[in-house]
């Protein structure tokens, strides 16, 4: 009898104790997750690995994996690390199928959603854009970031007003839509993260330049030398490009 009542005393615990642990994986993940290192992030999927064979179906989880392997592919794509496309679509396919998953599952919560179109936008970086519209991604991806906007446009920093912004101007001819892009661009500006990510006032810019006129080359000039202020190379090449086409 009291062998039998300390097992059970010990599976309670076991049991008690799992929400702590999945508690403190979801506070590491999210402390990895900076936005500037490549080892945080691939230390985070080390991590969901891990957490995922226990709970294979854990929402909070997979869509934390799915960030983790956008921002692997992102970093790796602004940094020109040896590969990185393939690493961009390897890791792109790796994220789409977890942020479906959490569709799957959650399909009215935002994160799902917007991971879901930010892993296509890395794999198709990979692969290339006419690739990932061959393979029928433009309507799901489309869908995904309406439906991020729609639920909370404010998540990730306004995220799904950015990506259907350059969404509708990344697109070829003639898919592409530069009145949409600039509605959801403009609307980005108004939010006060226009002025921290040097993403919103490059992708404007480069829109800008792109419609033409002596008015919009100013405003882009404008727009780049005032909040493209990072000390990211990747962005700070990218202005320079697009201020020698308004120099002048």
């Amino acid at each position: 009898m009291r062998v039998w009542a300390s097992a059970v005393v010990t599976m309670a615990m076991m049991f008690l104790a799992l929400p702590a642990m999945g508690a403190d994986v979801l506070a590491e993940l999210d402390r990895l997750n900076d936005g500037k290192h490549v080892e945080n992030y691939m230390q985070s999927i080390d991590l969901c690995r891990q957490a995922l064979e226990a709970r294979p179906d854990d929402v909070e989880l997979l869509w934390r994996c799915a960030r983790a392997y956008r921002w692997t592919g992102e970093l790796a794509k602004r940094r020109s690390v040896k590969g990185w496309e393939a690493t961009c679509a390897e890791n792109g396919k790796l994220g789409m199928q977890l942020a479906g998953r959490v569709i799957e599952l959650a399909p009215d919560r935002v994160e799902g959603h917007l991971w879901y179109g930010y892993n296509v936008g890395i794999y198709s970086d990979g692969v290339s854009i006419l690739t990932a519209l061959k393979e029928g991604l433009k309507d799901k991806t489309q869908k995904s970031f309406e439906k991020a906007y729609e639920v909370d446009k404010n998540y990730e920093d306004a995220g799904a007003v950015l990506a259907l912004g350059r969404f509708w101007f990344v697109l070829p001819w003639p898919l592409s839509n530069k009145k949409l892009s600039m509605q959801y661009l403009r609307e980005y500006q108004q939010t006060p993260y226009f002025r921290q990510k040097p993403e919103g006032a490059i992708y404007l810019a480069e829109l800008l330049i792109a419609k033409g006129g002596k008015e919009n080359k100013a405003e882009a000039k404008e727009l780049l030398e005032r909040y493209v202020t990072t000390d990211e190379k990747f962005f700070l090449d990218w202005r320079d490009r697009l201020l020698k086409k308004v120099s002048g």
